[in-house]
């Protein structure tokens, strides 16, 4: 199930989204100051993040340009929330790399829709990445990574993890594998997305993809 961070100062609005999105299932992180959450986020590499804009200590546009800045959390989906409703705010956030923005008090539909889409549109890169390799026709080689290792110059480790991400396996699934946690299968990804000069596991995946397999003609 994917984990969530929530960073918020107000402790009946922590408590509030906590409880929505625990009774929708997900594994749930929470910060009471973006100085906290930003250390949280960096240390558990959430699947997504609901942040507050006016927090003590780091304010919601420090932490989102801190998470942005840095190559394991650049690309985790990240919502504003804020009590504010100006369109100034709402292009501040947009222009900074925000996924998406709501306004408190957030209606449970509203959260829940803003979520969905987030993780919605993770599912059609998939998708669209599977018609990607349908169309190049690749023969593909899944015995070794060593091609990996040699064609797109990632160290051992690194290899083995997207070997199996371009086999559509998912976090858990490659911690599993390897015997790692799923936080450090993230952070393998992200220096994978450093060293390959990309920005989402679509993108990784389809250079994997060149380096493991022959074109066919046609």
């Amino acid at each position: 199930m994917n984990t969530i961070l929530v960073i918020d100062d107000q402790p009946q609005m922590r408590r509030n989204l906590l409880t929505i999105l625990e009774m929708e299932g997900f594994q749930l992180l929470t910060a009471d100051n973006g100085r906290v959450g930003l250390k949280l986020a960096q240390e558990e590499l959430p699947d997504l993040i609901l942040c507050d804009i006016m927090m003590p200590e780091l304010d919601g546009y420090a932490v989102l340009q801190a998470l942005r800045a840095d190559k394991y959390t650049a690309t985790i989906p990240f919502i504003f929330l804020t009590a504010k409703g100006e369109k100034a705010d709402l292009r501040a956030g947009m222009n900074l790399g925000a996924d998406d923005y709501l306004t408190k008090p957030v209606a449970k539909a509203d959260l829940l829709a803003a979520i969905a889409a987030r993780f919605e549109r993770e599912r059609l890169n998939e998708a669209r990445l599977r018609a990607e390799i349908a169309k190049h026709r690749f023969k593909l080689d899944f015995t070794s990574p060593a091609p990996l290792r040699e064609n797109l110059a990632l160290s051992g480790r690194a290899a083995e993890v997207l070997l199996w991400v371009a086999q559509g396996k998912s976090n858990a699934d490659v911690g599993a594998i390897l015997g790692m946690s799923e936080k450090t299968v993230k952070k393998h990804l992200g220096h994978i997305f450093e060293k390959l000069g990309v920005e989402s596991r679509t993108a990784a995946t389809l250079r994997a993809l060149e380096a493991l397999g022959v074109q066919l003609a046609g």
